[in-house]
């Protein structure tokens, strides 16, 4: 499982969106970056912005080689000591495979990610202690004087090509949903303060 840290590499600075608001025309990149936009953006009580960075940093650390669609079931497995993302649901596979099932991923209209967690995460298991270590680096992620908006992984380099369109997209959207809710300036402490305590945490979410 890769640590996640301060992204002190971001400008905050992003490519230019396309002009071509039908996505008509455009290729590789472009295209990819068109069709990530966050739709949907709104202001979110805190405790719901951090559960989907948090629930969506988790996915984006997953191995996968496919495009992630909106509204499309994918599944969190935890594969030794790394995250795997798969299409496969736990039915389909081993038992040695369901028994490192985290939970059912959905990614959103406005590029954030919800999980519906597994039975896995509802008692002591690899998983759950996986989950929890995931949790407390995400944790100290935010114990920094920096903005939410300069820890956001606008742009990660070590990240593979999926996973760091995503988590760009995950970005813009966190951005403007604090943004509109007035929360911009707040440091990354003062959101650190509002954290749940790791075994209340909810993977789908969290209600101001």
């Amino acid at each position: 499982m890769s640590d996640i840290k301060p992204y002190k590499e971001n400008s905050g600075a992003v490519a230019a969106r396309p002009v071509n608001i039908d996505g008509k025309g455009l290729n590789g990149f472009l295209l990819d970056w068109y069709r990530s936009e966050p739709r949907g953006v709104v202001a979110k009580p805190q405790r719901q912005v951090l559960a989907e960075f948090f629930t969506s940093m988790l996915v984006l650390s997953a191995q996968f080689k496919y495009k992630p669609s909106i509204g499309t079931e994918n599944y969190l497995y935890l594969d030794g000591s790394d995250w795997l993302l798969s299409l496969i649901a736990p039915h389909q596979w081993s038992d040695e495979r369901r028994e490192g099932f985290v939970g059912t991923c959905v990614l959103q209209r406005d590029m954030t990610w919800t999980i519906e967690p597994s039975d896995n995460l509802k008692q002591a298991s690899p998983v759950s202690d996986a989950v929890g270590r995931f949790y407390d680096a995400f944790a100290d992620t935010l114990d920094t004087d920096l903005t939410l908006e300069e820890i956001l992984p606008f742009y990660v380099g070590r990240m593979p090509y999926y996973q760091r369109l995503y988590a760009n997209a995950l970005s813009r959207s966190i951005r403007a949903a604090v943004t509109l809710g007035d929360q911009r300036e707040l440091r990354s402490k003062d959101w650190q303060r509002i954290l749940p305590r790791r075994d209340f945490m909810r993977l789908n979410g969290a209600s101001g």
